[in-house]
């Protein structure tokens, strides 16, 4: 049994489609777990357009949505989502930062309201359902797969998930930001022992002095964690805009020559969880 991990996008606050953001990718956040039967998409960013064209070449029609939180980033692809406009197609969108500011229905149908967007969520013509949970809460979205939830420190609240099958674990903790010389207890018990960890990594400890209450983590918080938590492998994710291939390429270098376990997801990757 294996957990499949791709990669569709893995920027963060803005998608950079440019010559200088080739290898590594410019779209935002989105990724697909295929558990056992179940397929498991995790957030909605410019990544699941292409995800969806993937989907309709491989004649899926249903999967679960699962929303680490709905800023634009993580949400704004989701109009693009083609598969949600066939009739015979089924998705279910779950969010848990929501349950006290009406729900993440009203988030989506906004976002594709007049006089921002043409298309209203009514014509996504899919069995369309969606579901507010309570961050902390377990969910099982297939037999013998359990998801596991936690709180992450970001405006307007965030969620951790993680996601276990047959032995195995993969964290996906992003957007989230930690306090300099105190590791997040929460996220420390979340991740532990886990086969990946995919981490906000959106600056170097260098770069976040200056960008203290914006929301976000760097890489060497992310093998810090990962080391004490005895986690084998971690990802980086959530990568700045303003971080193109060159600058990638030398984060991902340091990475791996402080821990050998770290290296930069990069949009199309595929992992095989085994």
């Amino acid at each position: 049994m294996s957990i499949e991990v791709k990669f569709w996008g893995v920027r963060g606050s803005i998608a950079c489609p440019s010559p200088d953001h080739v290898v590594y990718g410019g779209n935002t956040s989105c990724l697909e777990m295929r558990v056992a039967d179940k397929v498991l998409i995790f957030d909605a960013g410019t990544g699941i357009r292409n995800l969806g064209k993937d989907l309709i070449r491989r004649q899926v029609t249903e999967a679960t949505i699962f929303l680490t939180h709905t800023h634009w980033d993580h949400i704004n692809g989701f109009p693009f989502f083609v598969p949600a406009y066939n009739p015979k197609a089924s998705f279910h969108v779950m969010a848990g930062h929501l349950t006290d500011q009406g729900g993440v229905e009203r988030v989506f149908s906004a976002q594709m309201a007049n006089p921002t967007f043409p298309v209203p969520l009514s014509a996504m013509k899919s069995k369309l359902t969606f579901e507010d949970f309570n961050v902390g809460d377990e969910l099982k979205p297939g037999e013998g797969i359990v998801i596991k939830t936690a709180p992450l420190r970001h405006p307007n609240g965030a969620t951790a998930f993680r996601v276990e099958h047959d032995g195995l674990a993969v964290c996906f903790v992003t957007d989230t930001e930690h306090q300099p010389g105190k590791p997040d207890e929460i996220i420390l018990d979340f991740i532990q022992d886990a086969d990946l960890v995919i981490y906000d990594s959106t600056y170097t400890d260098e770069q976040f002095e200056q960008k203290i209450g914006w929301g976000h983590s760097t890489w060497q918080e992310g093998i810090r964690l990962c080391k004490a938590a005895n986690a084998k492998r971690l990802a980086l994710f959530h990568h700045d805009p303003d971080h193109n291939d060159a600058d990638m390429t030398v984060i991902e270098q340091q990475a791996r020559s402080t821990w050998s376990g770290a290296f930069a997801a990069r949009d199309e990757m595929v992992l095989r969880i085994e």
